[in-house]
């Protein structure tokens, strides 16, 4: 693994109701407020795997998926559910 600081806190993202380990994506910030500040990115599967970037980027993420730039790689994007 990367030399990551040893208190970083991951924040799990999984549905409410999720049982089980996963897998699911984690995230932990890093020291710092400004966009230079670290994100760092694992898998539950695979948690010595880590992907780390910035907050400048992290937040364009974010603004990404919120505006839906990203629905095209999701089934059933257009509201209605994938069939099962």
């Amino acid at each position: 693994m990367s030399d990551l600081p040893p208190d970083l806190t991951w924040t799990r993202a999984a549905p409410p109701d999720a049982t089980g380990p996963g897998p699911w994506i984690e995230i932990a910030f890093g020291e710092g407020d400004d966009g230079d500040a670290p994100v760092h990115l694992r898998e539950t599967s695979a948690p010595d795997n880590v992907v780390t970037t910035n907050r400048r980027k992290w937040d364009a993420f974010v603004l990404g998926v919120r505006a839906g730039e990203f629905d095209h790689f999701v089934d059933g994007s257009d509201g209605e559910q994938p069939d099962a």
